[in-house]
């Protein structure tokens, strides 16, 4: 029997999700021109869109566009960043739609499975978590295509997953509109904003070391150094580590860096890149956060199998101490924390309607052409791009 307070409860997410959907869908132009135009068009007519990626306003947008093409949408979130009140509204539309705020990893799985069990055709995903899946399954010959939101999801598609995915997906994240517009400038921003809002530190003159200079890292390294901070490079590749010095950086190694560092951001798409040979020679009282899509950049069981004790300073705050009285700070256990922190608001608004027109026209793209693409990752086809730019100048009443 359906309690009648839970009823209410979830009506009024319902409502509040509906609220914030409606804010962001006005502020995106670019979503909603596209929007506009697969209504007419249906290109997802007969098709099943299986998506994973993080549950929140500027996602549901999305959802609504590929739906308004005819798609039958089937979804989940990311491990840590789905908002409660999205999900509802997003149900509330008639959306399959799995996964909460408070899910634990063994859910969030659960989650996964239940989108690749709907049978979906088309696939949006962020970690190649659905294309593994498919893989795994055996299931990958019921799938004509898709897109891969992430650095970490490219990685993924060209090292593990090189040669097993017989369909292909277009990598979002190898546009140079979505380095400069989403990654750089975004993530930049919002990795900030959320470190000043969960920490209540003060940027200026802190000592920040951002280990990665792909487009992330670049971005990070940009808004931190406009607050103010001293940052730091750290980049295995020695050609970024060179940009990174003409940019005027301080470059160094983690080892010597994390000697004196008050925050470091890891922003790389691998796996323990912070790990521990490093743990030892951290500063006490250093910060450390990760804004890369897996939890894995910080190696965060290793860290906290060294404490002699973890004590949680809130939901978002954990003080690791060592038995030789050091402590550091940990971020959102090593989760993207600009989107599984508190209060999490993830890249602009703006940033993302760019970011996913690039989804939407990309997933139209292999809706139409699959046949006659290869398979396995690619990049977005450069027809895209240029029709994206040009939208995007006429936004910004930019005259060429």
């Amino acid at each position: 029997m359906t309690n009648p307070r839970d009823e209410l409860f979830t009506a009024g997410l319902a409502s509040d999700g509906e609220e914030r959907l409606a804010w962001v869908r006005s502020r995106m132009a670019l979503l909603a021109r596209t929007h506009k135009d697969f209504a007419e068009t249906k290109p997802f007519a007969r098709h099943t869109i299986g998506m994973s990626l993080h549950l929140e306003p500027k996602t549901g947008i999305l959802l609504e566009t590929l739906a308004a093409g005819g798609a039958k949408v089937v979804a989940t979130g990311n491990h840590g960043s789905t908002q409660d009140d999205i999900v509802a509204a997003l149900r509330k539309q008639g959306m399959r739609i799995y996964g909460s705020r408070d899910d634990s990893l063994e859910q969030h799985h659960r989650n996964l499975a239940a989108v690749l069990d709907a049978g979906p055709d088309i696939l949006l995903d962020n970690g190649a978590d659905l294309a593994a899946g498919t893989v795994a399954r055996g299931a990958a010959d019921s799938v004509i295509g898709g897109t891969e939101e992430t650095t970490s999801g490219g990685f993924r598609l060209r090292d593990e997953l090189d040669g097993r995915v017989p369909y292909p997906i277009i990598v979002i994240n190898d546009s140079l509109l979505k380095g400069i517009g989403e990654n750089r400038h975004a993530v930049g921003q919002s990795v900030v904003e959320s470190f000043m809002r969960i920490t209540n530190l003060m940027v200026s003159g802190k000592h920040v070391v951002v280990v990665g200079y792909g487009w992330c890292g670049r971005g990070v390294a940009q808004y931190f150094r406009s607050f103010g901070a001293q940052v730091t490079i750290v980049d295995n590749d020695v050609l970024k580590a060179f940009e990174a010095a003409l940019e005027g950086y301080r470059v160094n190694s983690i080892e010597h860096a994390a000697e004196w560092a008050d925050v470091i951001i890891t922003a790389t798409g691998r796996a323990n890149v912070l790990g521990v040979e490093v743990f030892s020679k951290l500063r006490p009282g250093v910060v450390l956060a990760n804004c890369g899509h897996f939890p894995w950049e910080i190696d965060v069981k290793s860290l906290k199998a060294q404490a002699r004790a973890v004590t949680d300073v809130d939901d978002t705050i954990e003080r690791i101490e060592f038995s030789d009285d050091r402590h550091v700070i940990l971020i959102a256990n090593g989760r993207m924390f600009n989107l599984a922190g508190n209060s999490p608001k993830g890249n602009s608004i703006e940033s993302m309607d760019l970011g996913f027109v690039l989804q939407a026209l990309s997933l139209e793209y292999v809706a139409h052409n699959h046949r006659s693409m290869q398979a396995g990752a690619q990049g977005v086809p450069r027809t895209i791009e240029e029709e994206i730019a040009r939208r995007l100048l006429e936004a910004l009443g930019v005259s060429r």
